[in-house]
């Protein structure tokens, strides 16, 4: 099926690349073995997968991060720092349009590279017990598989505030953990050797150091997506927010009108 861009999906693109390169250059908090720090455009990309799918909001991921980068916010990752919040976006965005497979997939294939990895720390030792790093990963990916993920789908197009707020928490739990394991496979290949000179020591210990700081970062994320996201969708479902389209919701809400049936 081919996939039809409309004047309106160009107007939010070109809004949201603005503003996602606006929020790229404000930081929100230091990234743990880089002199460079998270942006506020992190909380910001899942609701750019909800709003404008995986195809226009990936695309709109990877024009706003150059045009920060025109605007002064430096690469960290030899330009490729589009990519955690371009796969957060679009695994959103494929989410958003009940489809599983891609996501499912595609969070199963970073998992498992970074599983792989002969950089990767697999467990710290809290006390005397082994808590594996990625722990919050594998509870984002336990959620995706449940109807958990489901549900969330089906109430963030309802009008109950509640509702919408719980269904964004949930979709930027997911998207955020992926964009994280994106983030940690990055910070790997660009200051790992041979590329950077970052060995397996070095690197643990900056895991040990970023296992007790990112489920309060991760958090923090969540809870400023969510605040910005109740408002912004109850704006857009004014105007039929894209992933509102013809071949999901509107068939299951609208009949077609015949001069024999009742409106």
């Amino acid at each position: 099926m081919k996939t039809k861009i409309t004047s309106k999906q160009i107007a939010l693109i070109a809004v949201f690349s603005a503003l996602y390169a606006v929020f790229r250059i404000i930081p929100i908090g230091p990234m743990i073995g880089l002199s460079s720090s998270f942006s506020l455009s992190d909380a910001l990309a899942p609701l750019i997968g909800i709003i404008l799918g995986p195809f226009s909001g990936g695309l709109t991921i990877i024009i706003g991060t150059f045009s920060a980068m025109a605007l002064g916010k430096a690469p960290v990752f030899l330009g490729l720092d589009f990519l955690p919040a371009f796969v957060n976006a679009v695994a959103v965005g494929f989410l958003i349009r009940r489809k599983w497979l891609p996501v499912v997939s595609l969070y199963a294939t970073v998992l498992a590279i970074f599983l792989l990895s002969p950089y990767t720390l697999l467990f710290v030792q809290v006390g005397s017990i082994p808590v594996p790093f990625m722990w919050m990963h594998l509870l984002a990916l336990i959620v995706l598989l449940s109807p958990i993920s489901s549900k969330a789908i089906a109430n963030i197009r309802k009008t109950n505030i509640a509702y919408i707020a719980l269904s964004i928490a949930v979709l930027a739990f997911i998207g955020t953990m992926l964009q994280h394991l994106t983030g940690n496979l990055l910070f790997q290949l660009v200051f790992g050797q041979p590329i950077g000179g970052y060995t397996t020591e070095i690197f643990a210990g900056y895991w040990n150091m970023i296992f007790y700081a990112y489920p309060i970062e991760r958090t923090l994320m969540i809870i400023i997506t969510t605040l910005i996201g109740v408002p912004l969708i109850k704006i857009l479902k004014q105007s039929v927010l894209p992933f509102e389209d013809p071949t999901t919701d509107k068939t299951k809400h609208e009949k077609t009108p015949t001069t024999n049936q009742p409106i």
